[in-house]
């Protein structure tokens, strides 16, 4: 793994210590001694993480921290704050200018290596869900969703220990803020985090007559649980095994004996991102569900209609299975819109959509194809059931008039519709989407309020 790193620190010797380090394992190294000087590189450079002293004169590390995390085109860039875990005070101040990680000097290489490596494999899961949520055409848009705040983290947490002097201790800490379940048992435990919800999973590499890193790595394996954040304890010169879970996608690690200000500051480092990631990943979707479904009805729009639909009928003709299609149009929507306005329009508009998504069945797919416009696909259904399905809703708009303006006013619609079949193996989309427009067409020309059938 390589990616960009700016280090700021304002003596030379520790920003030249901390390069060589990081060149070393073919990272790329940017270096600033200001906060001020820092600033710029960040807002003008593609940094992959910021490592920041705390003692800088000028502009301290909590005030370039602030400011990083303040300007939109820097905020996201992970930020490992260089301190002494041991004074609380610089633990939450620099939890308040929003610092993701923190190394205690003297700096060791796996804790080093460690931090950057989670880090920026962390950095480049957001930056790509960051680039799906934010909105389009604008390369510097914020995202749709706000980085979480220190005070708003809270969630579930499970201890894998089976030593009682160990995971009591742990437990006491954190229950102060989290609910924490223990488990003594790993191969149990493993069953109960997939089957319960937890928001981040702690393992011990003391377990007794089993390997730790197992746990991590079935942890991995579950796609359920694959997205946990998992954080092992480990004992004091276990280096190589810190690397190997690092490699298999571990978070993060604490060292015996374990600082209770260091376990505090670590779990809620790990709970917000993960806050952060799932939120992201919700808009996400729902872009994703915006993309493919009509605003105004709520049924899935034309793009989605053309991808599905021709999937749909190759599979009928392959497979020698029925599908038929209905296209249905309201009548005299032009006069609607130039009578009683376009909100009124709209409201017609929805409570079609809504008719139509009664009338179908949990197989069928309804698509507003465009306007006034709007499309059934009837998997399964020969022309004379696609033909009662078209009748049933025909009937149910002309029978039932629609209310709108809040009610005031009730308008008698009607809809004209053109249904058309597969006609066995060789017959295409493109050929029964223009069937059933034809036979719209015909429904039209011969009085609407109708349902013509495919010739």
């Amino acid at each position: 793994m390589t990616a960009r790193v700016l280090v700021v620190d304002d003596i030379v010797a520790n920003v030249k210590l901390l390069e060589a380090r990081l060149k070393a394992e073919y990272f790329e190294v940017l270096t600033a001694t200001s906060g001020f000087e820092a600033l710029d590189i960040a807002g003008n450079s593609d940094c992959d993480i910021i490592i920041l002293d705390i003692m800088m004169p000028g502009l301290d590390g909590f005030e370039t921290c602030r400011r990083l995390k303040s300007n939109p085109k820097t905020a996201h860039i992970p930020v490992v704050m260089v301190t002494a875990l041991d004074q609380p005070s610089d633990r939450v101040t620099g939890l308040e200018a929003g610092a993701d990680d923190f190394l205690t000097k003297p700096i060791k290489d796996v804790a080093l290596l460690t931090r950057v490596k989670n880090l920026v494999r962390v950095k480049r899961l957001i930056d790509e869900l960051r680039t799906r949520s934010a909105s389009r055409g604008d390369t510097m848009a914020q995202p749709a969703v706000a980085p979480v705040s220190e005070a708003a983290v809270t969630g579930r947490v499970i201890l894998v220990d089976d030593r009682p002097s160990s995971y009591e201790r742990l437990k006491t800490t954190l229950s102060k803020r989290f609910d924490v379940d223990v488990h003594t048992d790993p191969e149990s435990a493993l069953f109960h985090i997939a089957d319960e919800t937890y928001d981040l999973v702690i393992v011990s590499l003391s377990l007794r007559d089993y390997d730790g890193l197992r746990l991590c790595s079935q942890l991995q394996n579950l796609e359920k649980t694959r997205a946990l954040p998992i954080v092992i304890i480990s004992e004091p010169e276990n280096d190589g095994k810190l690397m190997r879970a690092l490699d298999m996608g571990v978070s993060d690690y604490l060292v015996r004996p374990i600082d209770a200000n260091e376990l505090m500051a670590r779990i809620v480092t790990q709970l917000r991102r993960k806050l952060y990631a799932d939120q992201l990943r919700e808009s996400v979707e729902q872009t994703m569900e915006m993309a493919i479904m009509d605003g105004l009805t709520g049924l899935h729009n034309r793009r989605y209609f053309d991808t599905h639909f021709k999937s749909l009928t190759h599979q009928a003709a392959t497979r020698g299975k029925t599908l038929s299609l209905v296209l249905t149009d309201i009548d005299f929507f032009k006069s609607i819109n130039d009578t009683h306005g376009h909100d009124v329009g709209d409201e017609v508009l929805r409570e079609f959509g809504d008719r139509i998504r009664r009338s179908v069945r949990g197989a069928d797919l309804a698509c507003r194809y465009g306007g006034e416009e709007f499309v059934l696909i009837l998997p399964d259904s020969d022309q004379d059931a696609a033909a009662a399905i078209a009748e049933r809703l025909r009937a149910r708009m002309d029978h039932d008039p629609i209310p709108v303006a809040g009610g005031q006013k009730q308008l008698t619609i009607t809809i004209s519709l053109g249904v058309s079949t597969i006609q066995g193996p060789e017959d295409t989309a493109e050929a029964m989407l223009k069937r059933a427009d034809e036979a719209l067409y015909k429904a039209k020309r011969d009085g609407r309020n109708r349902v013509m059938l495919a010739a």
